[in-house]
């Protein structure tokens, strides 16, 4: 039976991020995959690595030191990863949102975030066929982007070089602890042996994590975006609009109907091909990946009202992915305490590609014994045994009259 340190479900960028750094401190990593590389929701996404849209405290120090680890990779994988740090604005055209967005920024200023309130005029510097219905908008120049693909080929062919293994098609079935090392079954029968497990299985990982007892809440969320045709740049930026920040965080808050329906936030990022990537909406709708005629007008409605030159652009394809969302809004990422060499790394939502490093080298952390350089606690799975511990037998629970 084949044994290895470490395998790791899942070839997304998590998984690949979390098995690359694995196999750099010498481990004998696998990896499995359902599908190919990529093939869930690192493969149908955006390319940002967004600073502003992280919440004060931790997700914001998350996204702050992986934008030093991707800025590391571009140096030193071998491969172009089209890294760029174009900048990111958040337009604000809705003055009931104004408030909400300068206490957003200064709570992100105040632990460190290089971001500021422009006013009409600095936007227009950046944004010079921005429509005249903005009021005003956040910057930060730090917001950076990549090429989702490109990362996981370097990814994967780093890790390679070091002694990673790769099976794709292989869906796990079965997962069962044998005294202190763990035997993982997949679809035809072939059985591996390893002494960690890592459940990076995106979408999936509430069916893996079932495997070993653990109810991990996470449900698919589908975000829909349109391709542009090539075209030259429309201004200096990336742009998201307030309603982006607020379908993240704040979703009750959304006044519109179908944008609340839909998830809807628009966000706007030139490809290192002149692509432009337009979306974006935050759907709970299952497994389904299609995309809707109600949300591409409602897309496309939001990109003229804020870029009215956008009217002569073609747009050439749609395509929508799966994000996986935790029920209370956090990642989820560390050990289960009731099932002592399988971690969990889960939950990041629209956070995968701009949060996979640093996932990856606290996870790597952990398994090599080590404190984490961050304090995640609030992250570990062990949130969802304790709930149920603190749970009342069912004979106990309503009225106590």
């Amino acid at each position: 039976m084949p044994a290895y340190d470490v395998l790791v479900i899942g070839a997304g960028i998590i998984g690949l991020s979390t098995a690359f750094q694995l196999a750099k401190r010498k481990k004998k990593v696998l990896v499995l995959d359902r599908g190919d590389v990529g093939s869930g929701t690192s493969g149908a996404c955006d390319h940002m690595i967004l600073l502003q849209s992280k919440l004060p405290g931790l997700p914001l120090q998350m996204a702050m030191l992986s934008l030093e680890m991707y800025q590391a990779w571009q140096r030193d994988l071998g491969e172009n990863l089209w890294f760029e740090t174009r900048g990111g604005m958040i337009l604000v055209d809705k003055p009931q949102h104004l408030s909400f967005m300068e206490r957003f920024v200064e709570e992100q200023r105040s632990i460190g975030l290089n971001v500021t309130m422009l006013s009409r005029e600095q936007i227009r510097k950046k944004q010079p066929f921005v429509s005249e219905r903005v009021l005003a908008s956040t910057y930060c120049p730090d917001d950076s982007q990549i090429d989702p693909f490109s990362v996981l080929k370097a990814l994967l062919k780093a890790g390679t070089t070091l002694g990673m293994e790769l099976k794709k098609f292989s869906r796990v079935v079965a997962l069962e602890r044998k005294s202190n090392h763990w035997l993982v079954k997949i679809q035809d029968g072939t059985t591996y042996e390893a002494d960690v497990v890592v459940c990076a299985a995106g979408v999936w990982s509430r069916e893996v994590c079932r495997m070993v007892g653990l109810d991990v809440p996470i449900k698919p969320k589908r975000g829909q975006i349109l391709v542009t045709e090539p075209i030259e740049s429309v201004g200096e930026t990336d742009v998201w609009d307030s309603d982006y920040i607020i379908a993240k965080h704040m979703s009750h808050l959304q006044e519109d109907e179908t944008a609340k329906k839909l998830g809807l936030g628009f966000a706007m990022s030139k490809t290192h091909s002149g692509n432009y990537l337009i979306g974006s909406t935050r759907e709970y709708v299952g497994f389904d990946r299609s995309t809707s005629f109600e949300a591409l007008v409602a897309i496309t409605k939001r990109l003229i009202e804020l870029f009215p030159i956008f009217k002569n652009v073609r747009i050439i394809r749609t395509f929508a992915g799966l994000r996986p969302a935790c029920e209370d809004g956090k990642y989820v990422i560390g050990e289960d305490p009731e099932n002592p060499g399988f971690f969990v790394a889960t939950g990041h939502e629209g956070d995968g590609i701009a949060l996979a490093p640093i996932t990856g080298a606290l996870l790597v952390q952990m398994i090599c014994g080590e404190k984490p350089s961050l304090p995640i606690q609030e992250l570990s799975p062990a949130r969802f045994r304790d709930f149920k511990k603190e749970e009342k037998p069912s004979f106990q629970r309503g009225r106590s009259s």
